[in-house]
């Protein structure tokens, strides 16, 4: 891949052994101030970043195969987006687009209009939040449409609002304790080869029956769909499905959402995950990767759909802030100038490279993905989903310096989000550190 420069060291460097004395006077201020629902997985209080490395009050540096949830895919701190930034803030930090506008959010808006797939014209509104992109996608969907519904797929994440609380499949931690949900959303079942053992079209004549029979198109507003799904486990359907589902829509005056909001930008090896499947979706989501580490989000679609709701009727105080906007337009220019798109197809390679030696043991059901989003689904000697050896290998992977994630409707997946600027040297050092994790805590279950 190619060399870049970076501010710090971009290696692992445990100078305590866990939770050091500066972070942990932080943490003793978080737990009497901070809501216990946020509940950080890093023992370290993080004061600066760059590249693949994350560094703490106490001196340790990890590496991060995490990129806050695929948020900064340039990096945490690239100095592009922090000069952007800079003389964005020297400016103005806020207007409100919706009383006195600015150009920046114009020219993100023209930039995404141009970015994501399909030929058509576009219009595009920008938001703060991932789950503010969906609430919103699916209102333009129904003031276009006239009807109500909604269909999501099993194993969705969306967002944690009402709306999107309702939209999302994972009960624990993100729905119990929170209802009433928001009505008419329906799910139906997702492609998830490892499971179903189904191809594309039977998992999506599976699907279209369920929309059919318990839901009915004269009904549905919209389809939302990850491409790739994130939280559900990084579950890549299998070929044929998306085309069927977006094909389905067209036929049915129904608009075809997909919500790349994990996916985008990149991070899978095109700038969006629907682009590998020849899919073309009515209305786009977007966020994370998007600015570089700043709140923003957006809805991309046909200009008809877009155009649906009338004046005033979306917007916010928040959204598309001048220096988020001022901050994508640099991370974009940063992705597009480095070729990010194609070092996330590099990463993946390695990715596949260093875990070579572990794909054959019987705890490791499958190592899936696209790009720079790869995950490995962990199972119990019966085959069925081992949630306690996920963690564990999470557990020791962190105590080694390196932050990785953990994901799937029932815990037992492994996903890795390294930044698309990391060294390679970083990146495999950290995945050398997760394989050692996986072959000495599967023997350990094994002599247990």
């Amino acid at each position: 891949m190619e060399e870049l420069n970076y501010r710090i060291p971009q290696s692992r460097h445990l100078e305590t052994d866990g939770q050091g004395a500066k972070s942990k006077v932080l943490d003793e201020r978080r737990q009497a101030s901070v809501a216990r629902a946020l509940a950080p997985g890093l023992p370290g209080y993080v004061v600066d970043a760059d590249g693949g490395v994350l560094a703490d009050a106490d001196g340790n540096r990890f590496i991060d195969l995490a990129s806050g949830i695929a948020v900064t895919t340039v990096g945490a701190s690239n100095a592009e987006v922090v000069a952007a930034i800079n003389e964005a803030a020297a400016h103005f930090t806020h207007t409100c687009f919706m009383v006195s506008p600015y150009e920046s959010y114009v020219a993100v808006a023209e930039k995404l209009n141009e970015l994501t797939p399909g030929d058509h014209h576009k219009k595009t509104a920008l938001f703060n939040s991932g789950a503010e992109a969906v609430e919103n996608a699916v209102k333009i969907a129904r003031a276009y449409t006239g009807k109500p519904a909604v269909v999501v797929f099993d194993n969705a994440y969306h967002g944690r609002t009402n709306l999107t609380m309702a939209m999302t499949a994972k009960n624990r931690p993100y729905k119990s304790g929170f209802g009433p949900l928001a009505s008419d959303v329906y799910r139906a079942p997702m492609s998830y080869p490892l499971r179903d053992g189904l191809n594309g079209a039977d998992a999506a004549a599976r699907a279209i029956g369920m929309i059919e029979s318990q839901v009915g198109a004269e009904n549905l507003s919209c389809v939302v769909i990850e491409p790739i799904q994130g939280e559900g486990g990084f579950i890549v359907p299998a070929d044929g499905f998306l085309h069927a589902i977006a094909q389905w829509c067209h036929d049915n005056d129904v608009v075809f959402i997909a919500d790349e909001i994990q996916s985008g930008f990149q991070r899978t090896g095109t700038w969006f995950a629907s682009e590998a499947d020849g899919v073309i979706p009515d209305l786009i989501t977007t966020a994370k990767g998007i600015a570089g580490g700043m709140p923003l989000s957006a809805v991309t679609g046909r200009a008809e759909i877009m155009d649906a709701p009338g004046p005033g009727a979306l917007g916010g105080t928040y959204g598309g802030n001048p220096v988020a906007c001022a901050a994508a337009l640099a991370a974009i220019d940063v992705m597009e100038k480095h070729d990010l798109q194609s070092r996330a197809r590099d990463i993946e390679a390695i990715i596949r490279d260093e875990f070579a030696p572990v794909l054959g043991l019987p705890e490791v059901a499958e190592l899936r993905g696209r790009g720079a989003m790869v995950a490995l689904e962990l199972v119990d000697a019966a085959g069925h989903p081992n949630p306690a050896l996920t963690a564990a290998v999470a557990q020791r992977a962190k105590a080694q310096g390196v932050l990785i994630l953990t994901c799937g409707i029932d815990g037992n997946v492994i996903r890795f989000l390294p930044p698309l600027v990391i060294a390679e040297d970083t990146l495999r050092d950290g995945l050398r550190v997760v394989v050692e994790a996986i072959e000495l805590e599967t023997a350990t279950s094994k002599v247990g």
